[in-house]
């Protein structure tokens, strides 16, 4: 699945929009990729002499990729809660973040789902969030 595709899927759109590709999408799994090149717009403010991909944006990366593998009709992800958030290692440019997001449970209309990001096979953070769909 390409941007395009994405964007049909996803009401996110640039600068915003933080998944480039997705791999593969399964009912309870989806693998997605970003890809995190220097001239990116966040890279002028975050930091100009030292470039780190924000941590923020990795977590909504991976609420993105579940947005992806999670969204019916005119459905909008709203995220709700993160818990266990945990970053491993800085992701500077230039590199494929790739996003591994596996669904845990459902309790009513909030879906609970495990995020990995990795780079080159290494992961950099990790995260259980919480989604909820409005209709």
């Amino acid at each position: 699945m390409d941007k395009n595709e994405i964007m049909k899927i996803l009401p996110h759109r640039e600068p915003i929009l933080l998944v480039d590709r997705v791999l593969k999408k399964e009912e309870k799994k989806i693998i997605a990729e970003k890809d995190i090149i220097s001239t990116l717009e966040i890279f002028k403010g975050h930091f100009p002499d030292y470039p780190i991909y924000p941590g923020v944006y990795i977590i909504e990366g991976m609420a993105q990729a579940a947005g992806i593998m999670l969204l019916k009709g005119d459905d909008i992800p709203l995220f709700l809660g993160i818990d266990n958030a945990r970053f491993k290692k800085e992701v500077r440019p230039d590199c494929i973040l790739r996003y591994e997001v596996e669904l845990k449970n459902i309790k009513s209309n909030i879906v609970f789902v495990e995020g990995k990001a990795y780079v080159e096979n290494k992961v950099v953070a990790k995260a259980i969030l919480m989604l909820g769909m409005k209709r």
